[in-house]
């Protein structure tokens, strides 16, 4: 956090001081777990359904925490508010507010979000002071830690938005006041939700609408409604994709080793990308931190070399892993048709390369709506169209409800009921054989990604 008194603090968010010199000066970073605190933050004691962060500001503050936001006074070194998540937005928005000294970036989409997130932070590094959370911080919580987390040298934050209504977005964007919107893409992800793709779109184009004159607004081309979100007077249009008419745009693209290889193309020069993360679809998402990084002042080479040096900061997001002659790519935290359509290809593509067989382990994708049993048996066929070997479905039939298998169909489907059956059956693979586990999070095949990986480990 920047330096502020604890008087400062204090009369930001209304709290009384309990046990604190209100002169002294705090750079404090948030956290709401108390047992990742040390001395060099502050526990938030937020209010949960089944616990009550008050219960561990003892425990966070015998840890090595400076102080704690609550709402009761306990007798440890506090400041005491009525509402502690309102608090936390508060002082967000105070310490946004005298942050001049940096750019503030946000970030949404229905897929993406958290990967362009990551590569922006790693190519915005080489520019200066950058502050991006790891995970998934997007929502009324994650974005006021993430503001709270720069300090006095912070150039650059990179902030995650999601939502799952109308008017969250707006919201976040009242607290952070990003100067750079960028919108990848709207999908069917939280169709279920938002009731239609339109609305997706409605959502999304808020963090365009909440632009500052001066501001820049970054926007895919990879689905109809993006492009055509409206930019308001002032701000700066910026689009990113493959076609001759984007702004910022890949050519002469190949994949290589399941990760692409491509020219970054910009008004200022071109400059060759090699991406070191899996999968085609990761073009979209690197020409979006490019896009980023050209507007925060970058050169073209110095994003692309950029690019190229930068790997996967959060977890189970197309993370490859090698062992015993396997090979898995787990991409197990999420998962919406239009990701684990990638998926897919991404799959097949390493299996061409490695010449064994191509394992797709795939849970239901939750949030879909009407869309359903349809989007599920699409991907079943888009499985069977790619030439996937195995299907193995755990957990649910709708990837092969109504799929028109005959005996000459290369691909087996497996019905599995639990993740244990699942692993039995990945017992028979072979050497060089790929597999690729993914599902909604609410699934948790990343628990069975661990238990494969374990189990590869062993025979190695």
């Amino acid at each position: 956090m920047i330096s502020l008194t604890f008087k400062e603090i204090a009369d930001a968010v209304s709290g009384t001081l309990v046990g604190l010199d209100p002169h002294n000066t705090t750079s404090a970073n948030p956290v709401i777990d108390s047992r990742k605190v040390d001395s060099s933050t502050f526990f938030v004691a937020l209010p949960g359904t089944r616990v009550d962060g008050n219960e561990f500001a003892q425990a966070a503050i015998n840890a090595g925490a400076q102080f704690a936001l609550m709402s009761v006074n306990v007798g440890v070194p506090a400041i005491i508010v009525k509402d502690v998540a309102l608090a936390l937005t508060t002082l967000a928005s105070y310490v946004r507010e005298k942050m001049n000294h940096c750019t503030f970036i946000a970030i949404t989409g229905s897929q993406g979000k958290t990967t362009t997130k990551d590569l922006a932070g790693a190519v915005l590094t080489h520019s200066g002071p950058t502050v991006v959370p790891l995970g998934s911080l997007n929502n009324e919580i994650g974005v006021p830690l993430t503001i709270l987390s720069c300090d006095d040298l912070t150039q650059f934050c990179v902030l995650e938005m999601g939502a799952r209504h109308v008017g969250d977005i707006s919201a976040l964007m009242q607290i952070a006041k990003p100067t750079i919107g960028v919108v990848l893409v709207v999908g069917s992800a939280h169709v279920g939700e938002f009731g239609s793709r339109e609305m997706i779109a409605k959502a999304k184009s808020e963090i365009i609408s909440g632009l500052p004159v001066g501001g820049s607004a970054i926007l895919g081309s990879y689905d109809p409604f993006t492009p055509e979100m409206k930019v308001p007077d002032g701000v700066k249009r910026i689009t990113f994709g493959e076609s001759a008419g984007c702004n910022i745009r890949a050519a002469d693209i190949e994949i290589r080793g399941g990760a692409a290889h491509f020219d970054l193309v910009a008004d200022a020069g071109r400059a060759p990308v090699s991406l070191r993360i899996l999968g085609a679809h990761q073009i979209a998402n690197s020409l979006a931190a490019a896009a980023i990084g050209i507007e925060a002042g970058m050169s073209v080479e110095a994003v692309a070399a950029a690019l190229s040096e930068a790997e996967s900061a959060s977890k189970w997001r197309m993370e490859l892993h090698s062992a015993a002659g396997f090979t898995l790519i787990n991409d197990s935290y999420n998962a919406n048709p239009e990701s684990m359509a990638a998926a897919l290809r991404s799959l097949v593509l390493l299996t061409q390369e490695s010449g064994g067989a191509s394992w797709a382990i795939v849970g239901k994708m939750h949030e879909l709506g009407e869309l359903e049993a349809k989007a599920h048996l699409d991907i079943g066929k888009l499985a069977l169209e790619l030439g996937v070997d195995h299907l193995v479905c755990v957990g649910t039939d709708l990837y092969f409800n109504g799929l028109n298998l005959t005996e000459d169909s290369a691909m087996s489907v497996h019905y599995m009921l639990t993740q244990e059956q699942a692993l039995l059956l990945a017992a028979q693979a072979s050497e060089g054989d790929v597999f690729l586990v993914k599902a909604s999070r609410a699934e948790h095949l990343d628990e069975l990604a661990e238990k494969l990986l374990a189990n590869w480990q062993v025979e190695a």
